[in-house]
């Protein structure tokens, strides 16, 4: 508990940074200021496998699938890049989102802070709990998962970039019907008090929801994606959480480059199948560690150097 506990603080301290050091004032972010934070969340989750190799190896923690230090470590590296590399997809929709509620570059931080990284951590949490749950203790659930994460890289295989519109999504409809909402921009405000002292919602609050709702239904391929390697709780949530810190960054990295690596898309397809395939064939055929962590790297270099040399919008 303790380890946990820790964990919790680490990152609340990483967040408290974020928002109240990093970015305390609204400001367009550039992709230098990006590329610099990028570098540095990336940093943090990687050095936190140095956490990982002392905490299994000196027991400090409940290991349910008694790993070695250095496997347990791999674990962690190999779930955090699976998280890490799916967030790319995430990060399209984040990009539509935005443009369709015209929010503003200097805004998009506090959006993303409160709808991508609290509420993630909240809705993440619970998830992984209940699908280590249904791991441990039905057996079959791992074939559920596996074509669930089968039929997720299909649907991705075939659709298209422009079928997703935010504000003909239902929660956009509720929101709308629940809250009065003004169309203006209120700086960062994510409601404001009208004559009479009625709160209305500002359109910062309904791409937050949105985006919010949006990462869940991430959520739900990543997660069971992270389960294909390991369902140690600890080694899940922490892998997913380190890679959601950094996703705030990246998107502003990423948004300006994302034409430039169109065959990325194939490549998380690739993996999603991959990891599917490994969950429904986990009690017959068993993949070392090593084997995930490799297919992972070479589907991102592969996508990434095909974009390069053969970009489809020269």
């Amino acid at each position: 508990m303790i380890i946990w506990i820790s964990f919790i603080i680490f990152v609340t301290i990483l967040l408290a940074l974020d928002l109240l050091v990093f970015n305390k004032n609204a400001h367009v972010i550039s992709t230098k200021e990006a590329t610099k934070y990028t570098i540095l969340w990336v940093s943090i989750a990687l050095a936190f496998t140095g956490a990982i190799y002392l905490i299994y190896n000196g027991s400090y923690i409940s290991n349910p699938e008694e790993l070695y230090s250095s496997k347990a470590s791999i674990k962690y590296i190999t779930g955090y890049l699976i998280e890490l590399s799916l967030s790319i997809d995430n990060i399209f929709v984040i990009a539509i989102i935005f443009k369709s509620f015209a929010i503003e570059q200097r805004y998009q931080h506090r959006v993303l802070f409160w709808g991508g990284i609290v509420g993630a951590l909240i809705f993440r949490a619970i998830m992984i709990f209940f699908g280590v749950a249904l791991i441990r203790e039905i057996d079959w659930m791992t074939y559920i998962f596996g074509a669930f994460l089968l039929y997720t890289a299909f649907k991705m295989l075939v659709s298209k970039d422009d079928e997703f519109n935010p504000k003909e999504s239902v929660i956009y409809k509720l929101a709308r019907r629940w809250f009065p909402v003004t169309d203006r921009i209120e700086g960062q405000d994510l409601f404001i008090r009208k004559m009479g002292g009625k709160l209305i919602a500002t359109p910062l609050f309904l791409a937050l929801i949105v985006i919010e709702l949006t990462d869940v239904l991430f959520a739900l391929d990543s997660i069971p994606a992270i389960l294909a390697i390991t369902s140690d709780p600890f080694l899940v949530f922490s892998s997913n959480i380190m890679a959601i810190i950094g996703l705030r960054s990246m998107y502003f990295f990423l948004s300006n480059l994302l034409d430039k690596f169109q065959y990325i898309h194939y490549s998380l397809i690739a993996i999603l199948t991959f990891v599917g395939l490994k969950m429904i064939l986990v009690h017959y055929i068993h993949f070392p560690e090593w084997v995930s962590l490799t297919f992972i790297f070479i589907a991102l270099m592969v996508g990434g150097l095909v974009s390069k040399l053969y970009p489809s919008n020269p």
